[in-house]
């Protein structure tokens, strides 16, 4: 297999370390900041638009650092020609553009998988499992979530909950309100930030951000039986590059505890092999797809707003489609409209009255129109409602993959034995 590079940062570092220890090849590299050597011998640099040829490689690796405007513009160009892209997660805490992304990705066919791959450890479908067993009867107090940092800027702290929100999605399922809680000037509230997320019949969750000399994650379950809790160290690009990028896992729980090593971009080089030879997911819980990343994007966005705002804020797990923004359009389109006819009426009124007391035969006349007006206007409108029924509308996709379905935990009606992984 043949992967391109557009960027580096310690994400791709990882994948591009997993693919050369498997036998692949980095063919081509586009943008790499000048001074940073990749895991690889120097691949052929070469302009953004060979990218575009299916020829040049089979996939693209694209990195979050550096992000700026044309890079963007570059990923929707490679998302219009269908290409496959691995893309860092995430790419940019905007969530217009991951949902554009998407848009663009259901017409042209394009494969997006963000680089999520801590969700495919097995400790984490454990965990979930673990939580399963005991919510039917309410043993599930608190899921704590302690994202530990060295340096708590809020770019740096919102891009650590957007990618840990895809973990607590796994473990909770979609929330339903978000609410922080964090200090009210500056910086400070960004050093100290602390997340309460709800989630539909499950425990409460909490994200908060704290400051280490050894960046990590730690998950904590509590239960009116025990605890557990779950270690992830924190992604090194360099120990994945010139090492074995075998990350050592830690669960701790009342039976004792266990260590796992876990091949982060050997994970994600096989969720890749499989979308290339069109193999379904039987991974559990499955590989996270684009609308699982764009769901991450959605709820760190939101973060900023309800600290200025000092509340909660609800959540809807709307749908982010065409046929979804026409209607959100043609909604506005009408509100618009019924406000211009009531202006027109009274402009007409006054205008009417003003030309018989004048004698202004062309006022009258013209004051006399607003009937034909309003009508014309309010019969375009309607037409405009018969649009979307002219366009095909493409078949719905078989599999949650393409679906970009939310991987959701089970019913707690059929939960799993617990075992190691």
């Amino acid at each position: 297999m043949n992967l391109g590079l557009l960027g580096f940062d310690p994400s791709t570092a990882t994948v591009a370390a997993a693919a050369i220890r498997g036998g692949d090849r980095i063919a081509v590299a586009c943008d790499v900041p000048a001074g940073v050597v990749p895991p690889v011998a120097s691949p052929r640099s070469v302009p953004w638009e060979d990218l575009l040829d299916p020829v040049t490689c089979d996939a693209i690796l694209v990195a979050a650092s550096d992000w700026n405007d044309a890079r963007a513009d570059i990923v929707r160009k490679l998302v219009q020609a269908g290409r496959t892209l691995v893309l860092s997660q995430p790419l940019d805490l905007s969530m217009l553009f991951a949902y554009e992304l998407d848009m663009i990705r259901h017409d042209s066919g394009a494969t997006l998988l963000p680089i999520l791959p801590d969700r495919l450890h097995p400790f984490m479908a454990r965990l979930r499992n673990w939580i399963e067993i005991r919510l039917p009867s309410a043993g599930i107090e608190t899921i704590n979530l302690e994202h530990r940092l060295v340096d708590r800027s809020k770019g740096d702290v919102l891009r650590a909950f957007c990618r840990d929100s895809d973990l607590i999605r796994v473990l909770a399922g979609a929330p339903t309100r978000l609410s922080t809680l964090g200090a009210p000037e500056g910086d400070a509230a960004w050093s100290t930030l602390a997340v309460g997320l709800t989630c539909p019949s499950r425990p409460p969750v909490r994200w908060q951000v704290v400051r280490a000399d050894e960046p990590g994650l730690t998950i904590t379950v509590v239960a009116t039986d025990g605890a557990v809790r779950v270690e992830i160290p924190a992604e090194d690009a360099l120990a994945g590059a010139r090492k074995s990028a075998n990350d050592g896992w830690r669960w701790i729980g009342p039976e004792g505890t266990e260590s796992s090593p876990f091949d982060r971009g050997g994970a994600i080089l096989g969720v890749l092999r499989d979308a290339l030879n069109g193999r379904g997911d039987d991974r559990d819980p499955t590989a996270a797809s684009w609308d699982d990343a764009a769901r991450g994007v959605e709820l760190a966005e939101t973060v900023p707003r309800s600290l200025a705002k000092g509340r909660g804020i609800d959540l809807h797990q709307e749908e982010f489609t065409e046929i979804g923004t026409f209607k959100g359009t043609m909604a506005s389109l009408g509100c618009g409209i019924v406000l211009l006819a009531l202006a027109v009426i009274v402009g007409a009124t006054l205008l009417g009255g003003i030309a018989r007391q004048t004698g202004w035969e062309f006022g009258e006349r013209l004051a006399g129109l607003w009937p034909m007006v309003v009508l014309v206007a309010m019969g375009i409108f309607l037409l405009l409602q018969f649009l979307p029924a002219l366009i095909a509308p493409a078949s719905s996709p078989s599999s949650p993959a393409e679906r970009g379905a939310a991987d959701k935990p089970r019913t707690p009606s059929q939960p799993r034995k617990p075992g190691k992984p």
